[in-house]
């Protein structure tokens, strides 16, 4: 069998890779000021069409608490929803290190993220290892989200890296399909004690150095 070839450069997806999210955190947040409860307010703003169109740059941060609010009724404020909408995220502590780990080492690391211009504002502040990619391509930007071409163009064109050299990391397969469809190395990433001593051997870190126990 042939032997991967060493990558150029790793693409990280953010939600559930490098961070936890749970929108469930907002939903109990709101519902003491909205008129419906927590689990009607997380159908209206956990992976459904109303968040999809502000992830693909379709809505401003205002025409996205706007709709918020008349679907829920939510009489509080927009910068206290914006804080809260914001607020729902965790690192993911072996897939940061991981990703710290390949930054010390020279390697290009780039994220690659359906998401929002909150969700960034709020990750980009609040959790440091962010702000130390090499770049990111966000769906809220391109105006276009994983699986679609274009997104992966993206990467490429920011990157200058293509094919073998990229290697890829998403939980969803269907983003791994169109990564590995552009000859990409796209892994899915399950769990950091699988993921994380594959891409160490692959790029050369040093085994062990990166504590997956209990991940």
């Amino acid at each position: 069998m042939k032997q991967a070839a060493v990558p150029r450069a790793v693409v990280f997806d953010l939600g559930k890779v490098l961070i936890d999210f749970d929108y469930g955190i907002l939903a109990r947040r709101m519902a003491p000021q909205s008129a419906i409860p927590a689990d009607a307010i997380l159908a209206v703003v956990n992976q459904t069409p109303l968040l999809h169109r502000y992830e693909t740059g379709l809505m401003s941060d205002r025409e996205f608490f706007e709709a918020v609010v008349a679907a829920t009724g939510f009489r509080g404020g927009e910068t206290e929803f914006l804080a809260w909408f914001g607020d729902i995220f965790t690192e993911i502590g072996p897939m940061v290190a991981l990703q710290q780990a390949l930054v010390g080492r020279g390697v290009p690391t780039y994220v690659f993220s359906n998401t929002n211009a909150q969700a960034i504002r709020h990750v980009r502040q609040s959790f440091p290892f962010y702000r130390q990619f090499t770049g990111e391509v966000l769906s809220y930007e391109v105006r276009s989200m994983k699986p679609d071409t274009r997104i992966y163009e993206a990467v490429e064109a920011v990157s200058g890296f293509s094919g073998e050299d990229l290697l890829y990391l998403d939980d969803r397969s269907e983003n791994i399909a169109a990564g590995a469809g552009r000859g990409w190395q796209a892994w899915i990433h399950d769990d950091p004690r699988q993921t994380v001593p594959r891409v160490s051997a692959l790029m050369g870190l040093e085994a062990g150095t990166i504590p997956v126990a209990g991940s």
